[in-house]
Parts: structure tokens; sequence; C-alpha cells
């Protein structure tokens, strides 16, 4: 997420300038044609091309909405596991109890039951992100040719890339005992095991009496809540924004950039006979608009990344982790993510 209030220019340079190198020579190419050879046929009528201009503006629109509707549902999901883990929290305090146990249980016993329940669910949201973010095949780091040297540059140089993963502890092995750190990573879903270990580790404490039946079911229902949680996560992960939309979208945008000089030329020649060179500068800065609208919704539409306009997964993994250790009343708090080069994980 960038956290910026105002995008830089430099910021904007590196996201979009790289463009000129293909828009500025074919700006400047038909205006040479038409002035050095006999081709006035080049300059077509500005009417179709409008047109184009006009119905490409709505489909990106179109595309820019839905991608950013992608984007914000993965941070309401997100915002709900923060709202259900601290729910997983108090209740673990204060449901977990030898209230009706038939055998007393000490009071540092209980902690430990209650740190070891708390510290898995730790370990579960470290564990989701860490699964959203894998690179699927349709994501910009996936690709070949310059897309992909892009995007596998801003995912190691302006992403995920500036958190060193050791460094910050999310590792499985600082809240799980090790031998079930490493059970649990053999799995293909970790984090769905995780849960489940959650459920069974429930009803032990409830065949032994440390949690009364209607708690056990408060507590599953809240467990039942994160896999709601992952699974609308791994909906927006597993399920691409349709490519009919982002494809074409890119396909549109060449062909109006292509056939935009061509009308600049005609129009900018009725100015005289400097007035045609106006229209490289013209056409420079309207193709340049209309190709940084389709990046805007390309990189918007997958959330979980490892770009910078992702959702901030680490930092809103450190609110939670830090929220329940305090509830824990543990000292050893991790400090938070703080945003660097104005990008926070």
């Amino acid at each position: 997420m960038i956290t910026e209030k105002n995008i830089t220019l430099r910021r904007i340079i590196n996201f979009s300038g790289h463009h000129f190198v293909w828009i500025t020579p074919w700006s400047a190419l038909p205006v040479l044609v038409f002035e050095f050879t006999d081709f006035h046929w080049l300059a077509v009528p500005w009417l179709p091309i409008s047109l184009i201009g006009t119905a490409l503006a709505f489909y990106l629109g179109f595309k820019n909405n839905s991608s950013y509707d992608r984007l914000w549902e993965a941070r309401k999901i997100w915002g709900s596991i923060i709202n259900s883990s601290r729910s997983w929290g108090s209740s673990v305090k204060g449901f977990v109890t030898d209230q009706y146990a038939k055998n007393p249980v000490s009071d540092q016993e209980l902690y430990g039951i209650k740190k070891r329940l708390i510290h898995r669910h730790i370990a579960w949201i470290y564990a989701l992100r860490s699964q959203l973010l894998e690179v699927a095949p349709w994501e910009h780091a996936s690709q070949g040719g310059l897309v992909g040297i892009f995007g596998r540059r801003n995912r190691s140089q302006k992403g995920i890339g500036l958190v060193n993963e050791h460094e910050s502890g999310t590792e499985l092995v600082n809240f799980l005992p090790k031998k079930e750190s490493e059970e649990v990573a053999r799995y293909k879903n970790t984090a769905t095991q995780i849960i489940d270990r959650q459920s069974e580790d429930l009803k032990e404490l409830s065949n032994k009496g440390l949690i009364d039946t209607y708690r056990h079911v408060e507590l599953q229902a809240i467990l039942r809540e994160f896999y709601d949680h992952q699974g609308k996560c791994e909906r927006i992960k597993k399920f691409p924004f349709p490519r009919q939309y982002g494809n074409m979208s890119i396909v549109f945008v060449g062909l109006f950039i292509f056939l935009l000089p061509l009308g600049m030329v005609s129009e900018f020649a009725k100015l005289g006979d400097w007035g045609v060179w106006f229209s490289i500068p013209f056409t420079m800065i309207v193709s340049w608009v209309y190709v940084v609208m389709e990046l805007v919704g390309d990189y918007s539409e997958n959330p979980f990344e490892g770009l910078p306009n992702d959702i901030p997964m680490l930092s809103l993994c450190r609110t939670i982790e830090i929220d329940l250790k305090e509830m824990l009343g543990e000292t050893d708090i991790p400090s938070a993510i703080d945003a660097k080069n104005g990008v926070l994980m």
C-alpha cells in the first residue's frame, strides 16, 4: 500500500515513464511522413477516432471500477480477520477455565493452553499471508518479456522485497512447537490445517472440562469465521479478473494509440504550416493518459501480488500479533511494521 498522500513525479515516471519509449516515435512518425512526403491520405478524419476514444474511456472506467472492487473487497476481508482475531483472543482468555473441570488445573497450565491457542492463531495469519503471496500464472511476475521483468523487479525492489522475511519473525516455528510447525508445513494448504488443529485442540479441552459445551460452540463458530475469511481471500487470489475484460482493454488501447496521431495530424494541420508539429506533444500526452488508465486497472486487479499497491498484509498481521500478545500479557511485543520508501507491506 502506497502511504504517501501525493504520488511523486519520480514514482509516476517509474510506473509509466518507460512507455514514452514507444509513444514518442509513433507520435512523431505520421507527422514526418505528412510533412516530407505526399502521403497526405494518412491524415484521417477525427470523428471515428474520437468515437473509439470515448468508447474506450467507458471501457477502461468499467475495468478500473471492477479492479478497485477486488482491491477494496480484499481490504474488507482483512479488516474482518482483524476483528475476528481479537474476538478469538478475548474468547480464549475468558472461556478456557477449570470451572467445570473434574480435576483442578494450575493457573500456569491454563495460561499455557491459552497461549498455545492464541499463538497458533498468529501462525495461521502468517501462513495465510504466505500462501496468498505465491505467484499465480496470470500475475505480472510470472509473465514473460518486459511485463514479467518489470513485475519481478517491482516485487523484489518496491514490494515484498522491501521486507526481510527472516527478520520480521513471520516463520511458523516462532509460534508453533517445532514438531507441529514441520507437520503443518508439509500440507498443501498449511493455513487450513492450522485451523483444523485448533478445532482438535478445542475438542480435547472440552473432553477435559476446560471449556463447557456452550463455550466450545462459540469458539468453534469463530474458527468457522476464519475459514470463511480464508475462503474469500482464496477466491480473489485463485480466480483472476476475467481475461476477456483485462486483455481486450490492452488491445483497444493499442488500437486507439495507433490511430490517434493520424487524427491529430489532420486537426492540427488546420492551424497552419507549423501547426502540424504541435500534434506530437499532444498525441504523446493523450496516449500516455490512456496507457496510465490501463496500467492503474491492470495493477489493481490482483491485491495479493506482492506489489506496492497491494493490501498491506504484513502490517495487518503484525497488528493482530501485537493485540493478541498484549491480551496474554506478554512483554516481548514486536514493533509495528513501518512504511519503507513510501510503501507499507
